[in-house]
């Protein structure tokens, strides 16, 4: 079975106009909700190509409720540990130009955070575990340390969609993906990734750390894959951007959906980037039709 989890969920509030003016009243065309944080958009991008996940994470309040709903009206298995306090609320507003304003995250006590581990204690050798974004301010980096670290005794396979400093800690435990973007990347080694020659450079770094896969995605400029046995370059395929929201996730969720069906990694990095750019290419996560449809404009080139 494959298990997201999301620590800092929120309800993704999307308004739409056509210039945002500061300081004056704004209008908005259209607005919408979603259930948000990359976990959650990897098991909705799961669950539109046809694979099955449970979504683990912490919700709570009224915002809490929506998401919990809202996987449950999808059809999405999920199994949160709920708490007092409201989940946040993240606006993105879309008009002459994008912008986010993003809430904090809740408190998480110690007994929920236990109850979390005592989840993923449960987890077994043949099961995925995508621990994706970003951590509340009550939780300290540490405890993404703990979860990895009680999957690797198991036996459980860890892919690994996050930022900062936490990747740092997560590298001796051989995730068996890390997907940073080129400023990610970057910014773990001081440096500036500026093309993929440099991508390939730094992933190996990476891999020679321990890290079992390592997807470099650099926007429009395609991807590099990297692991101890291949290195491989993509093109992606060109369209109009509608949405920078969920990209990367789709990615993510793109490449465990085929993986677990086929075991093959370069198969596997091409149906990522084709999920990604599906997600880009619409106004929401990326359905099964576009990433078929955009699949054979991903080109592949191995390297290595």
């Amino acid at each position: 079975m494959i298990y997201t989890c999301t620590l800092n969920p929120s309800i993704d509030y999307l308004v739409e106009m056509d210039q945002l003016e500061i300081g004056r009243l704004n209008r908005s065309n259209h607005t919408s909700f979603f259930p948000g944080g990359k976990g959650i958009n990897v098991s909705r991008v799961l669950k539109n190509i046809g694979i099955d996940s449970i979504a683990l994470g912490f919700i709570g309040g009224f915002t809490g409720a929506f998401i919990r709903d809202s996987l449950t009206t999808l059809k999405i298995n999920h199994q949160f540990i709920e708490h007092e306090a409201p989940t946040r609320i993240n606006v993105k507003v879309k008009a002459n130009e994008e912008t986010e304003i993003n809430g904090t995250g809740a408190i998480i006590s110690e007994e929920a955070r236990e109850r979390l581990l005592e989840q993923v204690r449960l987890l077994h050798s043949e099961d995925y575990f995508v621990l994706a974004g970003s951590i509340p301010a009550s939780i300290s980096t540490d405890f993404y340390e703990s979860l990895i670290a009680t999957c690797r005794e198991n036996g459980v396979q860890v892919l690994v969609d996050v930022s900062g400093p936490v990747i740092q800690k997560v590298l001796p435990y051989k995730p068996f993906l890390l997907k940073p973007n080129q400023h990610e990347l970057g910014e773990l080694f001081g440096v500036e990734v500026l093309t993929k020659q440099d991508a390939i450079y730094y992933g190996n770094k990476l891999v020679e750390q321990g890290v079992q896969n390592v997807i470099v995605s650099l926007g429009g400029d395609g991807a590099v894959f990297i692991n101890h046995d291949t290195v491989a370059v993509a093109e992606v395929p060109k369209g109009t951007v509608k949405n920078s929201v969920g990209a990367g996730d789709s990615t993510v969720a793109g490449f465990l959906a085929s993986y677990v069906q086929t075991g093959d990694v370069l198969q596997s990095f091409q149906y990522g980037l084709a999920a990604g750019s599906a997600t880009a290419f619409s106004s929401d996560l990326c359905e099964k039709g576009l990433i078929d449809e955009l699949l054979h404009q991903v080109k592949i080139e191995k390297v290595q």
